[in-house]
């Protein structure tokens, strides 16, 4: 074996060559090429059109709060399913069950008055693999695709996506992502190939002929290239940020995937959340109308992400008609579609909206329909209708995932192992399928997942037994109270836990830094670590980390991404079997050295990472790491003056439970899910983003002091910034005002809130500031807190909660509360 120091490999690991950089938005030749007697169709039908059939095009709602009659009486043309939502809320719903309700949907659209019947389509979010539903086959994330460098990877996935789509009934899929992240501390970084535009660019074309091929096979499906544009380089990795981009780097880093995905053919186009220099995308009528559909030549159609055009500055959920005049073609409402639908028939009538433009925006949608030949052929007519088999291309995936992994470290014993070996495999995400398959898997953040939720899976636990032999492998989540004298070699398994933006994001007051966020997988290092057996450490997460720690303490160190439910292609290389492999993978996105060196791409001035982008070991290379710098900075990698209580970015610090009586019940991660205890309920709602918020009830009977309490597992002394002049703040929604007496707390100092919460009500989304000088002029001590949040009442009241924290400079606000409106609890 040869000896490879890191700075040689990285100098040795040669780019793909640069073409000329893009002075502007370049000029496009679609490979689906306009056709003159499609044309000719498309205008006679929209020529026989009413306003609300038209609109009723433009409007795409959720399953769960749409039936198919809605479909036939509000002429729906497009209906999703978000992350977690199924057939009859159905979890385990087959794919006949899926197809039934989506054959039902199409029956309803058949059955409609209009002169000319239009099929609806169904969209969904198939993110790696058609990963919603129950038993399909979950591909690695992009993130650990790119890292294969093999762009004929994307086009078979994709291939096999679109048939196990099909396979549902469905014809439409949210992707590819052709995201370039540039900042890592955003929750959707797994999402992206590459921070290499180049990279991105070899990719997106071929995943979108994969899908959509040319729409003349039955496991062709309508591709959605997202997010246009630039929600990958937003500022700190801010979900729904502000990219400072340049011209220059909008088009050649951020718009580099979009060439390729429009070239062949991409015949929809999703706007992204993302703002560019303070303009959101969702209201930009230069980027969405004079870029995409002028210069670039896009002909399909737009569709707004999920409740988009609220993004826009004077946009609700359900009005927005600068959004439909910047661009937008078909509006993705999941829940207020019935008054978007009135709202907006009301603005074309009074001129706020041209006719001309909801003309162009229905002949676009047309026009995707019937190239993708969704006229004259119902769901349950394609060859791959309601069969589960469809959902399934195993092999492909276990292919992929051997792929994907990238050899770090290798300073430990040659890999594979040989079989026979005795092996401790410790880890907790050694025998957790959800762990390996990340957000976006059944689930929209991949949470309340338990292995029996993957029956054609393995974990890798699985794989690694099935290699070396069951009798020849133990398991020990955390190593406690084990012998290692008794084994050859231990393998860990450890890294994130499944996440989606929200929740993935890490915001200006945390680091890259895993073991803070993940404290249990450096001591079940720590316990298997010096103790004279080899440590192979596979390290399961959707971003690179700061991981000097666990280096230090491993002798191999393989990062395995997000592989998703083949287990067996991380044991493929790690346990000797029929067949032998070796690494292939590179990093696709440059390795951290220290805990807040992002952002980090290569061509940075200053590029200094641990791992550069394009290096990774082959099975015969050794490495030479050395001991690694563990040291980190107090506080986090940008400025905050925000303590987060509980948000999507910070559900763990302080929990919610329920209180009632002498009853006390934790919430936990199930978003889908409704808690009760006596008199009070909780369920996920919306506030400000998709599953952001708690929508707590108290009904008639409630206990008093039933309540809902954020209590963390021990105190935090709060930061000075966040003291100054901090304010409790959460977004609320109220709807009625109290029956009776609602109280606030922190700690044990209990304001009277009543008057608070009349004001607001049916006031729609409030921002409620209590500023902390209320609470320490009843006795509230700052120094140490560990329950800084408490909501009680024992009359019927309901309120929507989301994003509490405590916030320094908030009580200056001019929205703040007024102590005086906040009387003292006796």
């Amino acid at each position: 074996m040869k000896q490879v120091s890191l700075l040689a490999a990285a100098i040795a690991m040669a780019l793909p060559a640069a073409a000329a950089p893009l002075a502007d938005w370049p000029q496009l030749n679609s490979a689906i090429k306009t056709d003159p007697v499609l044309e000719k169709r498309v205008a006679d039908i929209v020529g026989k059109m009413t306003l609300e059939q038209k609109v009723g095009q433009m409007t795409q709602p959720e399953i769960k709060t749409t039936t198919p009659d809605d479909v036939r009486r509000y002429y729906l043309g497009s209906v999703l399913n978000g992350g977690g939502s199924w057939p009859n809320g159905n979890k385990r719903a087959n794919a006949a069950e899926w197809l039934a309700l989506a054959q039902k949907y199409h029956n309803a659209s058949m059955t409609t008055d209009m002169a000319v019947k239009v099929p609806v389509v169904w969209g969904i979010d198939a993110i790696h693999g058609n990963s919603n539903v129950f038993g399909a086959t979950l591909f690695p994330h992009n993130i650990g695709l790119g890292a294969a460098h093999n762009p004929k990877l994307a086009y078979e996935i994709g291939a096999a996506t679109g048939k196990a789509v099909r396979a549902t009934g469905i014809a439409w899929v949210f992707g590819p992502t052709i995201a370039v992240v540039r900042d890592d501390r955003w929750g959707r970084t797994y999402e992206s190939f590459s921070e290499d535009g180049k990279l991105v660019a070899q990719y997106a074309g071929e995943y979108v002929k994969g899908l959509q091929g040319r729409f003349k096979a039955d496991a062709n499906v309508l591709a959605s290239a997202k997010h246009f544009v630039g929600d990958g380089g937003t500022d700190q990795g801010k979900d729904r940020g502000n990219n400072k981009a340049s011209l220059a780097d909008m088009v050649n880093i951020h718009g580099a995937g979009y060439v390729p995905a429009l070239a062949e053919g991409a015949q929809t186009v999703m706007s992204s959340f993302n703002s560019w220099n303070g303009v959101k995308m969702h209201g930009s009528r230069e980027m969405l109308t004079d870029v995409l559909k002028t210069r670039m030549g896009f002909d399909g159609f737009v569709v707004s992400d999920w409740n988009g055009i609220a993004e826009v500055p004077g946009c609700r959920n359900d009005s927005c008609p600068q959004a439909i005049n910047a661009g937008i073609d078909m509006i993705m409402v999941p829940d207020d579609w019935k008054a978007f639908i009135a709202n907006t028939v009301t603005q074309v009538k009074a001129g706020e909206i041209p006719m001309s433009r909801i003309d162009d925006a229905v002949t676009r949608i047309l026009r995707v329909k019937l190239r993708a030949g969704l006229f004259g052929k119902s769901p349950s007519q394609n060859a791959y209708a309601g069969k589960d088999a469809a959902l399934q291309d195993r092999e492909l995936a276990r292919r992929a995932v051997r792929e994907s992994l990238v050899l770090l470290k290798n300073e430990g014993p040659a890999l594979p192992l040989a079989r026979g070996n005795k092996i401790l495999v410790v880890g907790k995400s050694a025998d957790d399928i959800s762990n390996q398959t990340g957000g976006w898997s059944l689930t929209w953040q991949g949470s309340d997942n338990t292995n029996a939720d993957f029956p054609n899976a393995d974990s890798i636990l699985t794989g690694i037994r099935t290699a070396a032999a069951e009798g020849n492998v133990e398991f020990s989540v955390d190593a406690k109270g084990i012998d290692l004298s008794r084994f050859d070699a231990v393998i860990a398994v450890v890294g994130e836990r499944p996440y989606a933006e929200g929740d993935g994001d890490i915001g200006p007051s945390g680091t890259l830094r895993h073991s803070s966020r993940y404290p249990e997988d450096l001591a079940v290092l720590e316990a298997v670590a010096g103790k004279g057996k080899p440590v192979i450490t596979v390290f399961v997460a959707g971003r690179p980390l700061f991981v000097n720690d666990l280096l230090n303490l491993s002798d191999t160190f393989i990062a395995a991404w997000l592989p998703g439910t083949e287990g067996k292609g991380v044991s493929d290389l790690l346990v000797a079997g029929p067949r032998s492999y070796d690494f292939k993978g590179k990093l696709s996105f440059s390795w951290p050295k220290s805990a807040c060196q992002t952002p980090l791409n290569y061509g940075d001035a200053g590029y200094a990472p641990l791992f550069a982008l394009n290096y990774g070991l082959r099975k015969g290379q050794r490495s030479k790491l050395g001991r690694l710098d563990t040291s980190y900075a107090p506080g986090g990698c940008g400025a905050s003056n925000t303590v987060p209580v509980h948000g999507q970015a910070d559900r763990a610090s302080f929990p919610l439970l329920l209180r009632s009586g002498n009853e006390q019940l934790a919430l936990g991660a199930d978003l889908n899910a409704t808690f009760r205890l006596p008199g009070i309920t909780v369920q996920t709602a919306q506030v400000n983003t998709q599953q952001d918020a708690k929508l707590v009830t108290w009904s008639a009977g409630a206990t008093s002091g039933a309540a809902l309490v954020a209590r963390g597992a021990k105190p935090i002394v709060l930061p000075a910034a966040a003291l100054r002049d901090g304010a409790l703040q959460f977004d609320a929604i109220v709807a009625a005002a109290p029956q009776g007496k609602v109280t606030i707390a922190m700690q044990d100092t209990t304001l009277d809130a009543t008057s608070l919460f009349t004001r607001i009500a049916g006031k729609g989304k409030q921002s409620v500031k209590l500023p902390l000088a209320c609470f320490t002029a009843r006795g509230l001590q700052l120094d140490r807190m560990d329950a800084p949040f408490t909501i009680s009442t024992g009359a019927p009241f309901a309120i929507a909660i989301a994003n509490i924290e405590i916030a320094g400079g908030a009580a200056t606000a001019p929205d703040a509360v007024r102590c005086e409106e906040l009387k003292q609890e006796n």
